[in-house]
């Protein structure tokens, strides 16, 4: 059986990172725990990809806010699923109303934000679905790190730069979190007060700064 202990610790940034280096210190420990065993599945990756028609794969567009991350990816699930392919959407806001609710946006945890959705893009391509991830993802390693999960399997990561500079963003502004980071009311905005580290190579590049 499993033994969970729960403390209450009070809700604030440094808090946060505490917890975050207990929840990793403890997940380090399960990886090398000697009473964990890889369990074999009965159906294999070739079955579940037979029954879907198609590979499994991740396609992982990643750009500012407002770029038009979300639009694209939409339209592609809608394209995907009308012509019969198993497709799924993990959107950047979405994820955080659930598997990443207790998530804030220092670079630890969006670090730890990309990992958990990584993982679970990887369980999705495996099972035989096209996995269209839309996020932000403004670091570079960690998007690489998402990759390397892949490193070995059949199913192919597809990196969509969703370019679109800092100005144009801002214009569009959809959701006034531009103006809220300029007026200082968001902190760690990527592209205000965060960086974002532009893809090397990505496979696909698409300009957003006129469409």
């Amino acid at each position: 059986s499993t033994v969970r202990t729960v403390v209450q610790i009070p809700n604030n940034s440094g808090n946060k990172c505490i917890l975050l280096k207990l929840y990793n210190a403890m997940a380090d420990n399960a990886a090398t725990d000697h009473n964990i065993t890889w369990h074999n599945h009965a159906v294999t990756q070739a079955e579940r990809w037979k029954v879907s028609g198609h590979k499994g794969a991740i396609v992982w567009l990643t750009g500012l806010s407002g770029s038009g991350k979300s639009t694209v990816a939409n339209e592609v699930d809608y394209i995907l699923t009308s012509s019969g392919k198993r497709s799924y959407l993990l959107d950047g806001d979405n994820v955080r109303h659930g598997l990443c609710n207790d998530l804030g946006f220092s670079a630890e945890d969006r670090n730890e934000n990309i990992r958990r959705v990584g993982e679970v893009a990887k369980l999705m391509a495996d099972s035989g679905t096209i996995v269209l991830a839309a996020f932000i993802s403004p670091y570079r390693s960690d998007r690489d790190a998402v990759r390397e999960r892949l490193a070995g399997s059949d199913a192919r990561f597809v990196e969509v730069y969703v370019n679109a500079s800092v100005e144009t963003c801002e214009l569009r502004d959809p959701k006034g979190l531009y103006k809220k980071a300029r007026a200082g009311i968001i902190k760690n905005f990527t592209g205000i007060d965060d960086p974002f580290e532009e893809p090397l190579k990505p496979e696909i590049v698409l300009d957003a700064n006129s469409k």
